[in-house]
């Protein structure tokens, strides 16, 4: 068959309207930040869930991978297809409708196509949370945030989009809809499918709706900006904040002192919480509570001054209204636009167990400052979950071009200092094309076997978002 009668076949079954060509320069076939770039047969926008079901279908028939993509905002190029020009990218902007709100239950059933910030806004209109937030939530999708298990900053109190998770529907890669959107908290009937898709980045089926879980709105909310003398007093305080405010304890965000200087530096109007940095660390925290404001305040700053008193905490500078609450936590939101204006450098995602968080940290930089000499740490990130953005500028007086240069070798040192303080070297970004042959050295030969038996299974002729998460194997 040919690759025209597959176009013309996929005309037919969507309507010329929702099928182009890909052309050269298209933004959705480059990844965020233009790394990786590729071609396609077509580019489709199928409408529902039976559309995409007969695409998969048709482009099984002509042996045509598939790509799926939802607002393209990851950061691994897990949704950009290959240069090969053989594959057929299915956007899912079209699924965007909302099916169900059930407050009796909990529960918001979308489709995949979704922008996060909908979601939310869906959710508050009924009087309900759904908490996932993320910096990107203005144009990513759920089912992009399904597709990579994402994270984000209320992973502390309310899990990844995992735990959010109750029910999906996915399209196989026999072109079948499994219809598994049971508002179910608990579902003892074999194995969790769910879970096996939710994170395979479109390796396994395509997401096209889910059911997920919604929680009360909170009542109070309290913010604070905290300095610490030493990041080990910051994983003290961590404990000392869920002893006192048990899951009320929402954020606990991280950031060095390099990163607030940096975030001043390129957002001259921000105000920074401390007139001076002394410290070399900082942290955002948040509780959120179902009590009255005044007794969540009060709660709160009884926390933080059993904190002081112990010498845990330097300082506190304590929100005292929601526009500075929202104030404290642009900043926290600025970072990566911040680095992104400072210059290319080296992002790494990576997760550890946070009692060994202080350690890695020690050892890295040490590691690092003897062989790359002058190399700048922008670390921040997630500390109550233990996920860190460890990122790495070039030094003053070295291009950027130059740093880049040493990407590799500077990476694998982090990472083979992640493995060797019991972590991992992806946390909420996923695999895809930039991790993919990093797997074999962080991961067993027994784990990527078992992968690889799973991809086999579920598609047995590897036409779903081929060469992404598992390692290509020497021909």
């Amino acid at each position: 068959m040919t690759q025209a009668s597959l176009f013309d076949g996929l005309c037919q079954l969507l309507g010329e309207r929702y099928v182009q060509r890909g052309a050269a320069g298209l933004s959705v076939l480059s990844d965020k930040h233009r790394q990786y770039h590729g071609q396609v047969q077509a580019i489709v926008r199928p409408g529902c869930t039976a559309e995409v079901a007969a695409v998969v279908r048709l482009c099984g028939e002509h042996d045509a991978p598939l790509v799926v993509q939802g607002g393209n905002t990851g950061l691994m190029a897990g949704a950009t297809p290959d240069a090969s020009g053989r594959s057929v990218l299915v956007l899912l902007e079209r699924l965007n409708q909302v099916r169900e709100v059930d407050t009796d239950n909990d529960t918001l059933t979308v489709e995949a196509g979704c922008i996060l910030a909908h979601v939310q806004q869906v959710a508050r209109q009924a009087g309900r949370l759904f908490p996932l937030s993320l910096g990107a939530e203005g144009s990513c999708t759920i089912g992009g945030n399904l597709g990579t298990n994402a994270g984000g900053t209320a992973v502390l109190r309310y899990g990844n989009v995992r735990e959010l998770t109750l029910g999906l529907e996915v399209v196989t890669a026999d072109g079948e809809i499994w219809n598994g959107l049971r508002g179910l908290r608990k579902d003892n009937t074999g194995y969790d499918l769910r879970d096996l898709f939710i994170g395979s980045e479109g390796t396994l089926g395509i997401i096209t709706a889910a059911t997920l879980k919604l929680f009360a709105l909170p009542r109070s909310r309290c913010t604070a900006y905290v300095a610490f003398a030493s990041l080990t007093d910051a994983v003290r305080m961590l404990s000392h904040a869920r002893d006192g405010l048990g899951a009320g304890l929402t954020g606990f965000e991280l950031l060095s002192r390099e990163c607030l200087a940096l975030l001043k530096e390129q957002f001259a109007d921000s105000v920074l919480p401390f007139a001076e940095l002394h410290d070399p660390w900082y942290a955002l925290i948040e509780l959120s509570s179902n009590q009255a404001q005044p007794l969540a305040q009060a709660q709160f700053e009884h926390v933080l001054a059993g904190a002081l008193e112990t010498e845990l905490i330097s300082d506190a500078v304590i929100a005292q209204s929601l526009a500075q609450s929202e104030a404290m936590w642009q900043l926290r939101e600025n970072m990566s636009e911040a680095q992104g204006r400072a210059g290319r450098n080296m992002k790494h995602d990576i997760s550890l167990p946070v009692s060994r968080i202080a350690a890695f940290v020690d050892h890295t930089g040490a590691l690092l400052q003897q062989q790359f000499p002058g190399v700048r740490h922008f670390t921040f990130g997630h500390l109550g979950d233990g996920n860190l953005h460890y990122n790495v500028a070039h030094p003053i007086g070295q291009s950027v071009e130059a740093h880049m240069a040493n990407y590799a070798a500077l990476s694998q040192c982090v990472h083979d200092s992640v493995q060797a303080h019991g972590g991992s070297i992806s946390a909420e970004h996923g695999i895809g094309q930039r991790k993919r042959e990093l797997l074999p050295r962080y991961k067993s030969a027994v784990e990527l076997d078992l992968m690889r038996r799973i991809k086999q299974a579920l598609d047995p002729r590897g036409l779903l978002n081929p060469g992404k998460v598992l390692p290509l194997e020497a021909p």
